[in-house]
């Protein structure tokens, strides 16, 4: 198989797989947690659940980055990196480049800085209402991201 086509493949498989996920958390697993009569149980839930997703999204975005790099640098392709209307070649980058430090940086981090659950904690609705908008931001600017990519990439470039 060309090599060229096997990096493609796993580059979309890799996106379908991360992005599907963070589709998946917040359209699905955060308003029903929202839901939970026990805020408390509904935050340990959803920290069960994103160790578990942490570990698949980290993998697919490394296939997303390794495979992206070695398509840019088999095909030559820098320079659509200084033309505004491969704007979708950025944010790919700009995106992989957030969840990256989300997933690698901070995410662990925050796992050996949290307390255990006290009395003195609260959680609150708002914490997941707050959790949601982050997640929905970044969704929208990842399927934006993707219909650009989809689109650019099979010729329907802006200005040209």
């Amino acid at each position: 198989m060309d090599e060229l086509v096997f990096a493609r493949l796993l580059h979309v498989l890799g996106v379908v797989l991360w992005i599907g996920g963070v589709a998946m958390v917040t359209s699905v697993l955060l308003p029903t947690l929202m839901r939970m009569s026990s805020m408390s149980e509904a935050m340990t839930v959803f920290q069960q659940f994103r160790r578990r997703f942490a570990a698949q999204a980290r993998i697919s975005t490394l296939i997303v980055g390794i495979s992206g790099f070695y398509m840019v640098y088999e095909l030559n392709a820098w320079h659509r990196f200084l033309q505004w209307q491969y704007w979708w070649m950025h944010s790919m980058v700009a995106i992989w480049l957030l969840f990256s430090v989300m997933l690698f940086i901070q995410e662990p981090r925050g796992r050996r800085q949290q307390l255990p659950q006290s009395a003195d904690v609260q959680v609150t609705p708002e914490t997941f209402a707050r959790i949601q908008r982050k997640h929905i931001f970044l969704l929208i600017l990842s399927l934006m991201t993707i219909a650009g990519a989809v689109a650019g990439s099979h010729g329907w470039l802006l200005g040209v």
